[in-house]
């Protein structure tokens, strides 16, 4: 069986998604894209210029003309890549609480959706790509080789959020991040236009009570086409 050229890992916030799809992108030599930082960073632009993000004509408008880069990183301080809107590194900005609580709303737009999705799907057809979302395998790429959803219980998942804004020198509270995890599964799955879901053919993975390494090495077995489990579309 050949490497799949197109691998979709989709999943809920903090599953591990990004982190994996980095890993696995290095270990393939493969272009790593993590497609939500787009929607990330048209939200940071929007707060930080004052457009109300309840302006869903300002903020489509926003989507269509700033210029939003992704490179490798030029930092060494643990950054998967460096993010520019418009010329500016706003490579941790977008991982702020303030972001967090105001993406959601933004990424629902149809507007932005689709000046964002357009240019995900040029990117992606490219191949020997890893593309990391929410709704690449179900709207952004459908065709993707192999097809990924990653979760974890949300508990879990707000103590991972909490670990790396700690990191980060921030100092939340764990009942905030758990609500705001709790917040961001409804409003995504509940979203009229591509809400979070897992594409039927995707393989699930539950990565609560796996390590980065486990989780990897799982990955990696599908990538190889390796029959490892009982049943590879409900890998818990």
């Amino acid at each position: 069986m050949s490497t799949p050229s197109i691998i979709a890992i989709d999943g809920t916030s903090a599953s591990g998604k990004s982190t994996i799809g980095g890993l696995l992108a290095q270990r393939l030599g493969y272009i790593f894209f993590d497609t939500g930082i787009m929607y990330r960073a048209v939200t940071w632009v929007a707060l930080a210029r004052g457009v109300a993000i309840s302006d869903e004509e300002a903020i489509t408008r926003l989507a269509e003309n700033v210029v939003i880069t992704v490179e490798r990183p030029h930092v060494d301080d643990g950054r998967q890549y460096t993010i520019r809107a418009d010329g500016e590194d706003i490579t941790w900005e977008i991982r702020s609480p303030e972001v967090d609580a105001a993406v959601s709303p933004v990424s629902a737009y149809p507007g932005v959706r689709a000046a964002l999705t357009a240019q995900q799907r040029r990117i992606g057809r490219q191949g020997d790509i890893v593309m990391v979302g929410r709704d690449i395998g179900t709207v952004v790429l459908p065709e993707a080789d192999l097809k990924i959803f990653m979760d974890a219980t949300p508990e879990e998942r707000a103590r991972r959020r909490m670990l790396e804004l700690r990191a980060r020198g921030a100092n939340p509270k764990y009942e905030d991040v758990l609500a705001a995890i709790i917040r961001r599964d409804k409003y995504d799955s509940e979203r009229p236009i591509a809400p979070l879901s897992k594409a039927n053919d995707a393989i699930y993975l539950d990565t609560t009570n796996l390590s980065v390494e486990e989780v990897l090495e799982r990955v990696l077995d599908l990538v190889k086409g390796c029959d490892c489990w009982e049943n590879e579309r409900d890998v818990d």
